[in-house]
């Protein structure tokens, strides 16, 4: 009977530790915004700007890569207007509803912050 006393008050200690490190690592929502404006601007640069035609950047003068870094204040200002973010103490999940304008597909994007990461789960165009 007391070992399994004692197993029971090991697992409520460690269930209690866990807890209160998620909660402690529970990233917010400017670390979330970082995380986004990266993960987009890794995106743009790596689809978008490849394929753009060479012959269109030549003709226009036009870097798509030094556009998208000089954007980088901007995206990160349509992320933080556009993100709600749901706080379960322990995890938070950020839905990002990402539509700039009618000529540009907009996207929605579900990503779990938990132990100061993100995992998004669920990237969908709308």
């Amino acid at each position: 009977m007391k070992v399994l006393t004692l197993i029971a008050s090991v697992g409520a200690a460690g269930i209690a530790v866990l807890g209160v490190t998620m909660a402690t690592t529970n990233p917010q929502q400017p670390k979330y915004e970082e995380y986004a404006v990266q993960r987009l601007t890794t995106y743009l640069k790596t689809d978008f700007c490849q394929k753009t035609p060479n012959f269109l950047q030549n003709l226009i003068q036009f870097n798509c890569n030094q556009l998208v870094d000089s954007a980088k204040p901007k995206i990160r200002d349509i992320i933080a207007a556009t993100t709600k973010r749901q706080n379960y103490i322990v995890f938070s999940v950020y839905t990002t509803d990402l539509k700039i304008d009618n000529l540009i597909p907009g996207y929605k994007f579900e990503t779990v912050g938990a132990f100061d990461n993100f995992y998004t789960y669920k990237a969908e165009k709308k």
